[in-house]
C-alpha cells in the first residue's frame, strides 16, 4: 500500500505540515540583519546548484481576480502572488518556477491552494518572509502557510487529491452576507435525491459529458476517479463537498447544475450514469442550466506524507506571527 495522504488546506498540527529539507548547497554566503528592529536574525544562504524550494498554502476571494492562471491584464492571484514574492526575494519570474496545484476560474474562490516556488538561497527562518509577503499582497489574497518542500514536491503533480465544495443557499430570498460564496436557488430542492445521485459520480468514470472545452489547456485523459460526494444541510445553505484524483475544466460545477435539477425533482437520480455513458457534453447541456463560479471554493489538496515531513535540520513551517503586548512593547523599546 503507498503512503497515506496528508491535508493541506485545512488547520492541522505544525507536524503535519512540513517538508524535507531542500538540497546541499554547494556554495554558501552568509549575511544577517535585524528583523522588524527587535533584533531577530534571518541568514540567507547563497546556494550553488540546485536550489531552494518552498510551497504555500494560499487562500483568496476570488471574486475580483480573472482566475488563478497568470495574466497581468485583468489581473489574476498567480500574478499578486508572484509580484509579491517577486518583491520579498528580489528574483525575476523566471526564477521562480512559481506554479499552483489547481487553476481555479474566474470567480471561484479558495481557502486551500497550494503552491510553490524557488530561490537560489535559503531562509533559516522563514516568518519574515512570510509576514512580508502578506505584507505586499491585497487584503482577498493571503498565504496561510509557507514551508521548505523536497525538491520532488510539484504542487500540481504530486497532489493525490483534491477537495472541492460548492454551496448553494436554498430560500426564498438570497442572504446578502452569502452572495459572493454561494449561489442562490429559490426553487425548493430535495437534498435527499441529490444525495443519492451524487453516488452515481464515485469511483473511476470518463468525464467528457462533464467537461467544458478550454482554450488554455490542451485536452487532457477524461478519466477521473470521484473518492467521495457528500450533500451537506446546514439550515437554508447545501454545501456539495467533492474529493477526487483530480478534476477537467468546470467539471465541479457542471456536476452541480445537474444536481440542482436533479434536487429540483425535474430529473431522477439515475440520469447521472446514463449522461456519463454518452461522453458527449452536448447530452448534458439539454438538461442543465448554467452554474456561476462563486459558489465553488477549492478546500483541501492532499499529498503524500513523504512530501511533508519536516527534518529538525529545516526551518519549521511558518503559520504567521501573533503579536502580544510584550512583543510589542519589546518594539517600542528598541526604535
Amino acid at each position: 500500500m503507498g503512503s497515506p495522504a496528508v491535508v493541506v488546506g485545512l488547520p492541522s498540527p505544525p507536524n503535519l505540515n512540513g517538508s524535507l529539507c531542500p538540497p546541499i548547497p554547494t556554495t554558501s554566503i552568509s549575511s544577517s540583519k535585524k528583523k522588524d528592529g527587535i533584533g531577530e536574525q534571518m541568514v540567507r544562504k547563497q546556494t550553488g546548484d540546485g536550489g531552494y524550494k518552498w510551497r504555500l498554502v494560499i487562500a483568496y476571494d476570488g471574486t475580483r481576480y480573472a482566475g488563478w492562471q497568470y495574466q497581468s491584464s485583468p489581473p489574476t492571484i498567480q500574478c499578486f502572488v508572484e509580484n509579491a514574492i517577486m518583491s520579498a526575494t528580489k528574483l525575476e519570474r523566471k526564477d521562480l518556477h512559481f506554479v499552483g496545484a489547481s487553476r481555479t476560474d474566474k470567480g471561484v474562490h479558495a481557502w486551500g491552494q497550494v503552491a510553490h516556488f524557488v530561490t537560489p538561497f535559503n531562509y533559516d527562518s522563514i516568518e519574515s518572509i512570510h509576514a512580508a509577503l502578506n505584507g505586499l499582497l491585497p487584503d482577498d489574497i493571503r498565504v496561510r502557510e509557507i514551508s521548505p518542500a523536497v525538491p520532488e514536491f510539484h504542487a500540481r503533480f504530486s497532489a493525490k487529491s483534491k477537495i472541492y465544495h460548492y454551496k448553494i443557499y436554498n430560500d426564498t430570498f438570497m442572504d446578502p452576507f452569502q452572495r459572493h460564496y454561494a449561489y442562490h436557488s429559490a426553487h425548493k430542492l430535495n437534498a435527499a435525491v441529490m444525495q443519492e445521485a451524487a453516488k452515481y459520480f464515485i469511483g473511476k468514470h470518463d468525464f467528457s459529458a462533464f467537461v467544458n472545452a478550454s482554450q488554455k489547456e490542451r485536452v487532457r485523459d477524461p478519466v477521473k476517479d470521484i473518492f467521495r460526494f457528500d450533500v451537506i444541510e446546514m439550515g437554508a445553505l447545501l454545501q456539495l463537498e467533492v474529493e477526487g484524483s483530480g478534476f477537467l475544466y468546470r467539471q465541479v460545477r457542471n456536476m452541480v447544475a445537474l444536481l440542482i435539477q436533479i434536487g429540483r425533482e425535474a430529473l431522477p437520480p439515475d440520469i447521472v450514469p446514463k449522461i456519463l455513458a454518452t461522453r458527449d457534453r452536448r447530452v448534458l447541456a439539454k438538461y442543465t442550466m448554467f452554474t456561476p463560479p462563486h459558489g465553488l471554493c477549492l478546500v483541501t489538496v492532499k499529498y503524500n506524507e513523504e512530501h511533508l515531513r519536516l527534518p529538525s535540520s529545516c526551518s519549521a513551517t511558518s503559520f504567521g506571527r501573533h503579536y502580544t503586548i510584550g512583543s510589542c512593547a519589546q518594539r517600542v523599546m528598541c526604535l
